[in-house]
């Protein structure tokens, strides 16, 4: 990963210092005391990248005990955002040219903002316009759905959380290790995944003609929920939604019936035991469930159970995401679908 600052100059992030004191971010200029200074963040974002940045603000916000809010790129400038000199803002874009994010981004400067870009390509219109540019190097995604640099970008918002945690010593330093730890471990437990596709394709042979499916997840597993839904959307033309567990009985449940398939997140230990619960309410009336879970389940209590590796729940949407992608690609390979370009989309959205 490397970043760029406004002079130019590049710094590389090496994930290899991970295992350094420090990060090594020798051109991201912000003092200690700069950073002691931030009284709030804003991840701003679009569709999937501001997906990622809900992932992000559980990571930050718990890691580095600064309040931190993720607001869609579109709404931003709209809202009359309160950003001071001590608010830092991080934007996130894939192809670096999204139209509303880079609007947001020259408002937050406008109000004195310190600003962070997060793209996929080098030298794109939102890294000339931020104080500093950090890249994902996601490598080129030919298909328009983003998914590779969806945990990327995740991934990247971690070590920059953990980079922040330590500058404020707002975390255990040994928390930090271990998350720094299982950071390695992820392209291990990604393979463990892959290795078990044919039982996405299998499942999604099952369910490919469904024209409504939902999505439960709690606390972090409800962004990746809402991505899971996305995905879905975007490739395979269903219709689906996606809610907070706990809001399930406020209103959603109406539209729950006999034989609707739910899909259901549950990767974090603290929050299981009531998503199982969310789970339960629809399977008593009659919906099917899907669970991708790193948890350890009865059999006999859902339809379908993917499991996938245990790691911290901070990381987990890198993992959990990736059954949801093969999910939502083996349906619209099912239904005989353009998987690379789908209707209506394109790759950079450039204008309003």
């Amino acid at each position: 990963m490397r970043g760029i600052p406004a002079n130019g100059a590049p710094t590389v992030l090496n994930l290899s210092s991970l295992f350094d004191k420090e990060f090594d971010f020798s051109d991201f200029n912000l003092t200690k005391n700069d950073l002691i200074n931030i009284k709030e963040i804003y991840i701003v974002a679009c569709g999937t990248a501001m997906h990622a940045g809900l992932s992000g603000r559980n990571i930050i916000q718990k890691l580095c005990k600064i309040p931190t809010h993720v607001e869609v790129a579109s709404e931003f400038r709209y809202c009359d955002p309160i950003i001071t000199e001590n608010t830092l803002c991080i934007f996130i874009s894939q192809s670096g040219e999204t139209a509303d994010t880079i609007s947001a981004l020259k408002l937050a400067k406008e109000k004195g903002s310190k600003t962070i870009a997060i793209t996929n390509v080098i030298g794109s219109s939102i890294t000339r316009e931020a104080d500093f540019s950090f890249y994902t190097y996601a490598g080129s995604e030919i298909a328009v759905a983003s998914t590779k640099a969806y945990t990327c970008q995740i991934a990247l918002i971690c070590c920059f959380a953990i980079y922040l945690a330590r500058v404020l010593e707002s975390t255990d330093s040994s928390v930090l290790e271990e998350l720094k730890k299982e950071l390695f471990d992820l392209p291990e437990n990604i393979e463990t995944i892959l290795e078990k596709k044919e039982k996405i394709r299998d499942i999604a042979k099952q369910c490919y003609l469904e024209k409504n499916l939902f999505f439960l997840g709690r606390g972090i597993d409800y962004a990746t929920c809402l991505e899971g839904s996305l995905k879905l959307k975007e490739i395979s033309y269903i219709h689906s939604e996606a809610y907070a567990g706990g809001e399930l009985k406020h209103g959603p449940i109406a539209l729950i019936e006999d034989g609707v398939y739910v899909v259901g997140i549950l990767t974090d230990d603290k929050l299981a035991s009531k998503t199982i619960s969310n789970l339960q309410e629809v399977i008593t009336r009659g919906a099917k469930t899907f669970v991708i879970s790193n948890q350890e389940l009865a059999n006999n209590t859902f339809d379908f159970i993917f499991a996938i590796p245990k790691t911290s729940t901070f990381l987990s949407p890198i993992l959990s995401v990736i059954p949801l992608q093969l999910f939502a690609y083996y349906i619209s390979k099912e239904k005989g679908l353009d998987v690379d370009k789908p209707r209506n989309l394109a790759k950079s959205v450039t204008v309003e």
